[in-house]
């Protein structure tokens, strides 16, 4: 016996997953199609398996965080990004992700007038932040889309890997920002804006960049 539950009708508890083993492509578009965009989960699809997760606010602050200290930096460095958000990025077929953050960086130029991902026509994003990750399979599926360079987030400590002959490295610098010790700055920045307000630590950045120049 084989019973159908509307997709709409599964109710996640925040910080909860659920996955699907065996969806075919189609079947994934479609419960992206009825979830819709103001959905309140993040779907993650690979090679047949479909991770549904309903995220903690405790894992939102951090990667909003790091996406306002990264866009904060680029300003400062006076470089162009596009912030694109939880965008689905998908490869027909094969993966389909919805980052915590992702921003255009290096390729941001060409990002300007899109509304709608298409990878046959766009880049993938040049950076993708994650926070708290539960899926085993996170990095395989942004190797699958071509993302070159993945943040992961956790326990208060910040791991960075590049793509290398379609895998992923960790490394303790970002080619996004060689002169800078992210790995260790990140956390501290992280803490000190919810210790003492995002819009503070932005500030106090600002003024030790400038100090430093």
């Amino acid at each position: 016996m084989t019973v159908t539950i509307p997709i709409k009708a599964i109710q996640l508890t925040p910080g909860s997953a659920i996955t699907i083993d065996n969806l075919k492509w189609q079947d994934f578009e479609t419960i992206l199609d009825e979830l819709g965009e103001k959905r309140r989960v993040r779907l993650t699809y690979y090679q047949g398996n479909l991770e549904i997760m309903s995220p903690l606010a405790i894992h939102e602050r951090p990667h909003r965080i790091i996406a306002d200290i990264v866009k904060g930096i680029l300003n400062l460095q006076g470089r162009d990004w596009e912030d694109f958000g939880s965008t689905t990025f998908k490869r027909p077929e094969i993966a389909g992700v919805e980052p915590d953050t992702c921003l255009y960086i290096q390729n941001a130029p060409q990002m300007r007038g899109c509304t709608h991902i298409d990878l046959d026509i766009y880049p993938p994003p040049d950076l993708a932040i994650e926070s708290d990750v539960t899926s085993k399979t996170t990095l395989e599926v942004y190797a699958a889309i071509g993302v070159p360079e993945v943040w992961i987030y956790s326990k208060q400590q910040l791991k960075i890997y590049i793509i290398k002959d379609g895998n992923y490295q960790e490394t303790s610098l970002s080619p996004t920002f060689p002169n800078l010790s992210l790995t260790t700055q990140i956390p501290q920045l992280v803490e000190q804006a919810i210790n003492q307000g995002t819009s503070r630590m932005l500030r106090e950045l600002k003024s030790q960049f400038f100090q430093s120049k």
